[in-house]
């Protein structure tokens, strides 16, 4: 339906045309086309899912029309669009003198059960009063594990090939999916994965998992949002987290992942009792639609790890919880970044209800540093009571806030750089590298009595006796 709708749309406007000729034909032999590209490549599709439409103009630079005719060589996985008609075969196409043609492609590759790639040529062929010519197509498909709406217990993911998931799959409560290293695992649009029972997500520094979406063309290595479940309440709309942990689920673990290109990294619901819901670490969550992650009344470990590039929050610690971010970096410097990096909630409250929750939050040897002018909100319940707890505490910390922000007690921000004039400066954030430049005002500034806990960076780079702040430590050569 979108390949034809979107033919039909060029067509309406006019950027065709070749059927309504008035003029001579020609049917000289030596009547040639031509293409505005000689080879169509896809970038690698996975098996059973279609890819981006692509296409390319025909010329005939004849003064006379031609007819020509239009096939597909094989006609195995590729699908044209010809003149605004959905067919692989089209005979006697006819283009005006000095005018052209959209043919569109499209390829869906058949499952193989191969865990390597398979390369899927073909070609369309121009028959022009006998004079072949050919325009070729080359696509990489990759066979995938395929989840659909899928609900899964006890479940261990392998290396061997990608993982596909399309509308969401849940880890069913008391049940637990491992993740292996190097495993990497796509999304289709508005898809999720949901844990209701347990997460190990296994990578290593050589062999991270990454979490992304489906699209694999160059246009979406950046782009927020390809992916995260969505669902309309009450005339609203609800996005899960892209990896989303269900209230009851804890003890879950993500060592060494990349998460990028979603909504909400992860979200993670409320648990009650003091156990651990997430230990995050050694991980990147980048280029997120909304937060990198979104917590709700939970308990939240993190440690060496950068989050950046959300266009709202990197980290929005909501309705009390317990939080611990040692060595972080949260950073922002796109044109998308409109909220505060760093936001602290302790209440909820709508038409009938107002509930405030404890709120206990400790930063230390960690860089919160964007382009806005404060990049931290203590969002703080005025009406606590006196059982009502609210903690938090920056300890060595670099923090980008407002110049009027109140850092006098020295029990809630101990060791902070906060100078304008103090810079991380990160070696590329326009390219996701936030190693320390040299000259870096977060060098050497961190708390060493963390080097027992955190003696390598994300790197797996062994810190010295005065640490860097965030999740990388500067070695000068």
């Amino acid at each position: 339906m979108r390949f034809n709708h979107l033919c039909g749309l060029l067509l309406c406007g006019g950027v065709l045309l070749s059927c309504h000729d008035d003029g001579k034909f020609t049917d000289s032999p030596s009547a040639r086309l031509e293409f505005s590209e000689d080879t169509i490549k896809f970038d690698t599709v996975f098996t059973t899912i279609g890819s981006a439409t692509k296409q390319f103009r025909v010329y005939n630079r004849n003064k006379e029309a031609v007819r020509t005719s239009v096939s597909l060589a094989d006609k195995g996985y590729y699908r044209l669009n010809i003149d605004g008609v959905a067919t692989n075969n089209y005979t006697d196409l006819e283009i005006r003198g000095n005018d052209s043609a959209y043919i569109f492609v499209e390829v869906t590759v058949d499952p193989q059960n191969s865990d390597s790639p398979i390369l899927v040529l073909d070609s369309i062929q121009f028959n022009t009063n006998g004079n072949v010519q050919d325009v070729k197509l080359m696509a990489f498909g990759q066979d995938v594990h395929f989840y659909n709406d899928s609900l899964i217990g006890n479940t261990h993911w392998v290396n061997d090939k990608p993982y596909l998931i399309y509308n969401s799959v849940m880890v069913d409560s008391l049940c637990t999916l491992d993740i292996d290293p190097g495993v990497q695992v796509h999304f289709h649009n508005n898809s999720s994965l949901i844990v209701a029972g347990q997460i190990r997500v296994n990578g290593t520094k050589d062999e991270p998992v990454v979490f992304q979406g489906d699209r694999l063309e160059k246009y979406y290595k950046d782009k927020a949002g390809q992916w995260g479940a969505t669902v309309k309440i009450d005339g609203n709309m609800y996005y899960f987290g892209n990896i989303h942990i269900l209230t009851g689920s804890s003890g879950n673990t993500i060592n060494y992942a990349i998460i990028r290109n979603g909504t909400k990294g992860i979200q993670i619901d409320n648990h009650i009792d003091d156990e651990t819901t997430l230990t995050l670490s050694n991980s990147v969550i980048e280029n997120m639609a909304i937060a990198g992650i979104y917590a709700q009344t939970t308990n939240l470990n993190v440690y060496n790890t950068v989050i950046y590039n959300c266009d709202y929050y990197a980290a929005a610690l909501t309705l009390g919880g317990k939080y611990n971010f040692v060595h972080t970096t949260l950073a922002n410097f796109t044109a998308r970044h409109t909220m505060p990096l760093l936001v602290f909630n302790n209440y909820y409250s709508s038409k009938d209800t107002f509930n405030i929750f404890d709120f206990d939050a400790h930063f230390a040897n960690s860089i919160i540093y964007g382009s806005l002018t404060s990049e931290l909100v203590i969002d703080r319940s005025i009406d606590l009571d006196e059982n009502t707890v609210f903690n938090f505490k920056f300890e060595n910390c670099m923090l980008k806030i407002n110049p009027q922000f109140d850092i006098s007690d020295t029990s809630l921000f101990v060791n902070v750089i906060t100078e304008p004039t103090d810079l991380p400066r990160f070696v590329n954030p326009a390219e996701g590298d936030f190693h320390l430049d040299t000259l870096s005002a977060a060098k050497d500034k961190g708390n060493a009595a963390y080097l027992i806990d955190f003696p390598l960076d994300l790197d797996g780079v062994v810190r010295d006796s005065l640490p860097d702040l965030g999740a990388y430590e500067r070695i000068e050569q």
